[in-house]
């Protein structure tokens, strides 16, 4: 109660200002992880009243309607990008204590989808612009402006180089948080003076290996950047999961942190109205509803004492695939069923659909984006299996965990930092196939000790991974960078 009444004692202009900017955030818009983090962390931060807590994000077309009626005008810009002088239209919207900002130009935005357009560069060095912009427009000058993924990168460039002689501007801190590193924002050097309106000696900030590099010249600009988990700040510094960049982070390792992401609170199997049946961690007795219904839904056999094994997730290489499909068939000779949900390269989409037909009452392949489905998955399966070569943090594993579902990992990024043996689920290290297999076949085992395994549920159920965590982590980097 005391934190509370001292928390609602600071006055509105007490409060520190947060801008988040990002490509994409929960609930308007999300094609993965990082929209997820901004719509969570930002409402968590903005829970705790000591700060001021906005988001900036393109007005894209796909944004949910349900929103876009809501939405309110604020007004309109001229943004200069080199020789473009472009429409930039402001919207509001204010959810949870966050207020959400909504950058419009159709002719950049009103496109399906978010990315994989041939001008993706160009759209969002306006975007990255029009924020810098905006900020007299709505008289907000954040004391922190927390950046995200490549396609914010500018952002913090332009902070650092053409707006850095504005008075107004000089006291905002930058933060920049690297979610993937393989996506980097590379570009010809061709197109620097033309399409990202960068001159003259701040050529060196983004100039890396012959090319552009907008994530390299974030990091050089930036007082902090920060990944999203502990061992994945680690894990960047070496070559083989650095994408070319380890030399960089090595040289900025001193402004380096790792922060765990969370979840959101809406997986919570005692509420989440997606699943079968309702169950908690001191009741897991309607887990086996779950596991009924789903067999059902996906013609499996109702077989109460066979492990489930799932994955929802992407099927691409990095994600461990090729581990997976080097052992399965050996896998499948036990007494098991698997469940795979998600999409991906056609290579591994058409090996599990084969596997599906000859093993109809084994296993189950569901090639589709479903997120009704994932929940339903992740309550009804017993061992959730995620065997990434890498993974900066990844989400699915703590999603398992809080669903009673062990979670079987490679202990790469985000993965070493969430699951840990004996404690909430398996673990392996080495990329080997054999190796995975065997401690599958461990938790497969340990499953048909009752008593072992509804331990072993509890403990992932009750792991800590809310945003609640992570936040007071980000406080802590907020708060040293304000004070330095």
């Amino acid at each position: 109660m005391a934190s509370k009444q001292a928390a609602s004692a600071i006055k509105p202009a007490d409060r520190k200002k947060i801008l988040f900017v990002a490509s994409e955030s929960t609930p308007f818009i999300a094609t993965g992880g990082l929209a997820e983090v901004i719509g969570s962390l930002s409402k968590t931060l903005a829970a705790t009243d000591r700060y001021d807590v906005r988001v900036v994000i393109p007005l894209y077309s796909d944004i949910k309607a349900e929103y876009r009626e809501h939405f309110n005008y604020l007004g309109n810009l001229y943004v200069h990008l080199a020789w473009r002088n472009q429409y930039c239209g402001v919207f509001e919207y204010v959810q949870e204590g966050v207020t959400f900002y909504f950058i419009d130009n159709e002719f950049y935005f009103k496109r399906p989808g978010c990315y994989g357009y041939f001008d993706d560069g160009e759209r969002f060095a306006f975007f990255c612009k029009s924020v810098l912009e905006i900020m007299p427009f709505l008289n907000f000058y954040p004391d922190v402006m927390h950046c995200h993924d490549w396609q914010a990168a500018l952002a913090a460039i332009y902070l650092k180089t053409n707006y850095c002689f504005k008075p107004e501007y000089q006291y905002i801190r930058a933060l920049f948080t690297i979610h993937n590193i393989e996506y980097q924002g590379r570009y010809s050097l061709d197109l620097l003076n033309d399409l990202f309106d960068i001159f003259g000696g701040y050529r060196n900030i983004v100039e890396y290996n012959n090319c552009i590099n907008l994530m390299k010249g974030a990091i050089e600009c930036c007082e902090r950047f920060s990944t999203v988990s502990p061992r994945y700040a680690e894990e960047i510094k070496n070559e083989y999961y650095a994408h070319g960049l380890d030399s960089i982070i090595r040289n900025n390792e001193f402004k380096l942190t790792g922060i765990l992401n969370g979840i959101d609170e809406s997986y919570n199997p005692k509420t989440d109205t997606h699943i079968f049946a309702n169950f908690s961690a001191d009741d897991f007795s309607n887990k086996a509803i779950c596991k009924r219904e789903l067999q059902k839904m996906l013609n499996l056999p109702e077989k109460p004492r066979t492990p489930i094994i799932s994955m929802v997730s992407r099927l691409v290489s990095h994600k461990g695939l090729d581990l997976v499909t080097a052992v399965i068939e050996e896998l499948l000779q036990d007494d098991v069923q698997i469940v795979v949900l998600g999409t991906g390269d056609s290579h591994f989409e058409g090996f599990f659909r084969d596997l599906a037909n000859r093993y109809p009452d084994k296993f189950s392949a569901n090639i589709v984006f479903s997120g009704d489905l994932s929940r339903k998955i992740y309550s009804g399966s017993d061992i959730f299996l995620m065997p990434s070569k890498s993974e900066p943090c990844g989400l699915s594993q703590m999603i398992a965990c809080r669903y009673g579902t062990i979670p079987v990992v490679r202990e790469t990024g985000g993965l070493y930092d969430s699951i840990k043996p004996c404690q909430n689920g398996y673990t392996f290290a080495n990329y080997n196939a054999h190796d995975m297999l065997y401690v599958i076949r461990e938790a497969c085992a340990d499953y048909q000790n009752k008593g072992t395994w509804e331990k072993l549920m509890y403990r992932a159920a009750t792991t800590d991974f809310s945003w609640m965590r992570s936040a007071k982590d980000y406080e802590n980097l907020y708060l040293n960078m304000l004070k330095n």
